[in-house]
């Protein structure tokens, strides 16, 4: 079986050029071709002996992913790519004014069956592996000529049920001598996997963290994200609160607005409660429709919603995220591969 070389960390790329006997500073030339320059042809990494080449050519997996659509809609495409399995993922470029958000995914499918999320009800097929996540990156910048400026793990798939190709690709993206991407340009976000949250707080890694909260009660959010039965409301405010007193972005707290589900007067008083003083960021994100019984609540409603919020919050901030691309199901909890293959 070949090596992939994509995704790997420069010290594990020294190490496989060296056990096959080949100098050292030849992985830091790979290195600079596959992520600064963007190669994915290795015959195209001219300043390589041609013995390297060959080698590479016949040993190793130096590309993850294939291209295989694209659908647009105003400044925002949805970009299906094919793994060398044969499965089918989407990530998403998003471009308002001088910024340019890409949301990557990092599983195909999803277990945690959340009843607002297309990709849920795909059920789980795969992770994917850090070479794959990096790909995803990579297409997009090689096909959009506005730099990529933020990083969010929003796509298919928990991030931190695929916890180490997850962060390896995300450091990987961080390095300088990689894609130098800052930290702070940097989200992952869960669903609310606890243990995993501990582990990334205490390895002290500076990427921002966003929690799907979606709810101000557990039995709302039992219906809508059965993971909450393992992880109640109560622990993911104690994690939020831990995580703050060790990161410079306080966590973000995601609330889909879902008609008739949590966007009461009431949720919305309830909801300025529960993060009172939590020193946390809050986007409310009004609902994108996946073909099941649930629905965006009306504009005077989602205004009511806000306005509540606001004369009652104290101690942390708010924004609203308008999902983009919602035409082309390229939304928030839209991605699932529906109709593109």
């Amino acid at each position: 079986m070949n090596f992939n070389i994509k995704g790997i960390p420069i010290n594990e790329l020294e190490e496989f050029v060296t056990q096959n006997g080949f100098p050292k500073y030849r992985a830091h030339q790979i290195y600079n071709w596959l992520y600064k320059k963007g190669v994915f042809d290795i015959r195209d990494m001219n300043n390589l002996s041609n013995d390297l080449k060959r080698f590479l050519i016949d040993n190793t997996i130096a590309t993850t992913l294939t291209l295989f659509k694209q659908v647009k809609c105003d400044n925002t495409i949805k970009f299906l790519f094919k793994t060398k399995t044969g499965q089918y993922i989407e990530s998403v470029s998003m471009i308002e004014d001088d910024k340019h958000t890409i949301c990557l995914s990092s599983q195909v499918g999803c277990s945690l069956d959340c009843d607002f999320c297309a990709t849920g009800k795909m059920g789980f097929i795969s992770n994917l592996n850090a070479g794959e996540i990096i790909d995803q990156l990579l297409l997009i910048r090689n096909n959009i000529k506005e730099p990529i400026t933020n990083i969010v793990f929003m796509g298919m798939g928990e991030p931190f049920l695929n916890y180490r190709n997850v962060i390896n690709a995300a450091k990987l993206m961080n390095d300088t001598s990689g894609l130098n991407f800052g930290a702070h340009r940097i989200t992952i976000s869960t669903a609310g996997i606890v243990p995993k949250i501990n582990q990334f707080i205490e390895s002290k890694l500076k990427f921002n963290l966003a929690i799907s909260l979606n709810a101000v009660n557990d039995q709302t959010r039992n219906k809508l994200m059965p993971i909450n039965k393992k992880w109640p409301i109560s622990e993911l405010i104690q994690i939020a609160k831990k995580f703050n007193k060790h990161h410079r972005n306080n966590i973000t707290f995601e609330y889909v607005l879902i008609d008739s589900i949590n966007d009461s007067e009431d949720d919305a008083i309830k909801l300025a409660q529960l993060l009172k003083n939590s020193d946390c960021k809050l986007n409310i994100i009004p609902f994108n429709y996946i073909g099941n019984e649930y629905k965006r609540p009306n504009e005077t409603r989602i205004e009511s919603f806000l306005k509540i919020i606001h004369q009652n919050h104290k101690g942390f901030r708010i924004l609203v995220r308008w999902s983009k691309g919602v035409d082309i199901n390229a939304g928030c909890g839209q991605l699932a591969t529906k109709g593109l293959t």
